[in-house]
Parts: structure tokens; C-alpha cells; sequence
């Protein structure tokens, strides 16, 4: 699912006074539009925009990725990174990861990104070391699980951020039927019940979860 929950007008106007993405990324973006199924599911330049910004802020080295499809958003984070910096990103589709590692070739920082292809849970606990950063953007029933996974493996002053978690709007349904709507309500809430965290739920795009660990 993917209905922004801000004006669209809005958004475009945003969009224009942003800095815009890398003829690389672009061409990625482009093409999943115009040729892959669900595109939908991508996230977007002005996501991105705002990714590739806490990236910057929080110094990241390290990124992991849940969640690929064509391979935006692994590209995006990885030109922020500096030259010694690596995104692992995890995904289960062989077409759509293959398409992502085409464009990544083409492109001078597609060597820092790291793919993992395969069941993610399983991949998650083969992982190593520690990450700087972790983004969430797979399926939805198992966002409770990748999240707690996640923290396990983040940074002392590492961030999290979950994608959909607005859902569309759907999130204010009270008897909401639907499985992923039901599972992001629960990931909602369970992450603001969680007093060592500190999170914040942001109305951008589709609504992104931002999580880090509270000071000691």
C-alpha cells in the first residue's frame, strides 16, 4: 500500500524545493514507475531526501536494510555514506534484486550495497557486528519481529526507521479486517509502550516510525 497521507500538491511543491536525487537513483525510480508491478511500493525521492538527511545527522556507517524491491532506497543511503560505508539490505524476490543490482553497477557508490537474498528473519539472525542505522519497508506481519531483531543488532546511538506505518490511514480504523492493517496497529503500539525507546511517528509519505534506544 502506498496513499500518501499528505496533500499530493503539497508533496510536488515539497518535492520542487528539495534536493533532488542522483541521475543514478532517478533512473531507478523511472524505471520501476514505467515497468515493475507494485511500484507503489517505492519509496520515493522525497523519502529518500529525508533518509539520506538522518543518515547524515547521525554520522552512519552502517545500514541495514529490510526490505529492497528495485534497489532506490539501498542506492540513495548508500551515496550519503562515507567511502568505508556498507548497506546490507535483505530481500526474498530474485527478480526484482536482480533489476537492483543492475542499476547499482552503472552507479560509483552501487560497490558499498550488499545483498542478502532470502528469507529475512533467517538472514537477520545470521547477521554480525552492529549497524547505524536500520530501515524497515518489508512485510508488515513481520514487523514486530524485524524490529526486535533489529534493536538487538543497532548501535548505542544507532536509529531505526519503519516505513507504512500510517498505513494509508487505515491505522484509524477501530475493527480493522485486513491482516497488514491489523499488524501495523500492533507494531504502533507496541513501540509507544516501549519506555526505553525514544520514537517519534512521522506524517511523511505514508508515515515513518523513527526509533532509538534511550540514553542510559
Amino acid at each position: 500500500m502506498m496513499r500518501p497521507i499528505v496533500n499530493e500538491a503539497i508533496e510536488k511543491y515539497c518535492l520542487r524545493h528539495t534536493t533532488q536525487p542522483s541521475r543514478y537513483c532517478q533512473a531507478i525510480h523511472d524505471y520501476t514507475r514505467r515497468h515493475v508491478p507494485y511500484s507503489q511500493m517505492l519509496i520515493g525521492p522525497f523519502e529518500a531526501g529525508f533518509l539520506r538527511f538522518l543518515l547524515k545527522l547521525i554520522r552512519a556507517k552502517r545500514v541495514l536494510e529490510i526490505g529492497c524491491f528495485t534497489g532506490y532506497s539501498a542506492l540513495a543511503m548508500a551515496e550519503c555514506l562515507p567511502k568505508t560505508g556498507q548497506v546490507i539490505t535483505l530481500d526474498v524476490n530474485p527478480e526484482t534484486t536482480r533489476l537492483a543490482q543492475q542499476f547499482w553497477k552503472k552507479a560509483p557508490d552501487g560497490g558499498k550495497i550488499k545483498l542478502i537474498l532470502g528469507n529475512a528473519l533467517t538472514s537477520l539472525n545470521r547477521l554480525k557486528g552492529t549497524f547505524d542505522f536500520v530501515f524497515i519497508d518489508a512485510d508488515k506481519t513481520n514487523y514486530l519481529p524485524y524490529l526486535r531483531k533489529a534493536l538487538s543488532l543497532l548501535s548505542p546511538n544507532g536509529m531505526i526507521a519503519a516505513d507504512n506505518c500510517l498505513w494509508g490511514g487505515d491505522v484509524l480504523k477501530r475493527h480493522a479486517k485486513e491482516k497488514d492493517t491489523k499488524a501495523i496497529q500492533r507494531f504502533n503500539r507496541y513501540v509507544s509502550r516501549r519506555k526505553d525507546l525514544e520514537v517519534l511517528l512521522a506524517p511523511i509519505r505514508d508515515g515513518i516510525f523513527l526509533i532509538q534506544k534511550k540514553r542510559k
